[in-house]
């Protein structure tokens, strides 16, 4: 069986370095020329940078994945999980304790090995693209604050579930599984109030007329929002973007100031009525559901595969402890649902066609969305010539050649 296992992971990771390969190759014959139709709308200068941005990008994420992967190897078939997972039985006797322990050094040595990477990406790679903006100092503070309150998280979150563990041994998957679907719900009612304003500063739309043609197409909607605020993003990144986030009547529009730079009015509130369509066609609580339904089916597998006696021996274990025994779980379903990622893609892209036809109702101009999208592009020098199969792979969005012929077309 851990031969098997072997092979599945060499299998699965050679075909995403394939799909690397063949999306990289994909650029290179086709990365300098402007689509058809886009001709008014992309120059040949952005498509090069475009081309160079992706390749510089895309060689630091390769590097990054061969690393993360030999400590993989290194951990898992070498053995080191077995040590790691007799060092942290030797701090405490405390069965929580015990857990919180193994997941959060864990976690601290993955963040300092992976460093050098995020370093070189931010003050190399998109400072040489001209996206970055961020200090030093500024990078170490976020480093720092994303440390503390991701410790603070493991360890109520852990703390919770190794308590109800002991508290009902044998029906703690589903305490589990209600515990996780709750407290995935209050994190999304608090974060833009408790944790987004530490790394960032919101402040409510300060361009004159764009936040009441913003409200204004919201209640065309039939939707209300608790505010419209703008984001620093600037201060860290050329990057642009704008997204909902919180719940219920905490719900609010953040928009990057970078993005209100670029952009027209005309293109911000086509942009805002996408993301106002994946609410009013209900994406967001279709998300939430079905993600509770196949939580609440891997609980299940997960506790009884953590009862199963033959689990540690799969990969050559004589004997784990039960947070040893999740990480080689973990591990182990990783590739078995390896498969169903272009599902999930796919089922992803769907949603983000109909969003596109929402905004392009609801406006009544579709050329605005087009447009937003390209400049979108450009701006963030995103790739428009993808692998198809790479694409369908990977992208929760489609291509966005794909999505401006479709908005331009209707």
């Amino acid at each position: 069986m851990t031969l098997l296992i072997v092979a599945l992971f060499a299998a699965t990771t050679a075909f995403t370095y394939w799909l690397r390969h063949i999306n990289l190759n994909h650029l290179k014959q086709h990365g300098s020329t402007v689509p058809e139709g886009f001709e008014s709308l992309v120059t040949k200068e952005t498509m090069e940078k475009t081309s160079a941005y992706t390749f510089e990008s895309s060689r630091l994420g390769l590097w990054e994945s061969l690393f993360d992967n030999l400590l993989l190897i290194a951990f898992i078939f070498a053995g080191l999980l077995a040590v790691y997972d007799s060092f942290i039985l030797l701090l405490t006797g405390s069965f929580i304790l015990q857990a919180i322990l193994f997941f959060l050094i864990l976690t601290v040595l993955q963040t300092v090995l992976e460093m050098p990477f995020s370093l070189y990406g931010t003050f190399v790679v998109e400072a040489r693209h001209g996206f970055n903006k961020t200090t030093p100092r500024l990078w170490l503070a976020d480093l720092i604050k994303s440390q503390l309150i991701g410790a603070a998280l493991i360890s109520i979150v852990l703390s919770a579930i190794f308590g109800l563990i002991q508290w009902s041994p044998g029906h703690w998957w589903i305490w589990v599984w209600g515990f996780m679907a709750t407290f995935t719900l209050f994190m999304m009612f608090i974060s833009p109030y408790l944790i987004e304003p530490l790394f960032n500063k919101f402040e409510p739309v300060t361009e004159e007329g764009l936040e009441d043609e913003i409200k204004a197409m919201m209640a065309k909607a039939g939707l209300k929002v608790g505010s419209v605020m703008q984001m620093d993003a600037s201060k860290r990144s050329g990057h642009s973007n704008a997204y909902f986030t919180g719940i219920g009547r905490v719900k609010r529009i953040v928009l990057y100031d970078t993005l209100i730079k670029q952009m027209t009015h005309r293109e911000i509130v086509a942009v805002l009525a996408h993301e106002i369509g994946h609410w009013r066609l209900g994406h967001i609580w279709k998300r939430i559901v079905v993600a509770e339904v196949i939580a609440f089916f891997a609980s299940w597998c997960a506790f009884s595969a953590l009862n199963w006696d033959g689990l540690p021996g799969l990969l050559g274990y004589a004997q784990l402890s039960l947070p040893a025994k999740m990480v080689l779980l973990g591990f182990i379903a990783s590739l078995i649902m390896f498969p169903v990622t272009p599902l999930s893609a796919w089922l992803s892209r769907r949603h983000e066609y109909a969003a596109d036809n929402f905004a392009k109702e609801i406006t009544a101009d579709p050329d605005a969305l087009a447009t937003a999208l390209v400049k979108l592009a450009g701006e963030n020098l995103s790739n428009l010539h993808p692998h198809p199969l790479y694409a369908s792979f990977y992208y929760s969005h489609p291509p966005v050649v794909e999505r401006v012929k479709m908005l331009k077309n209707s």
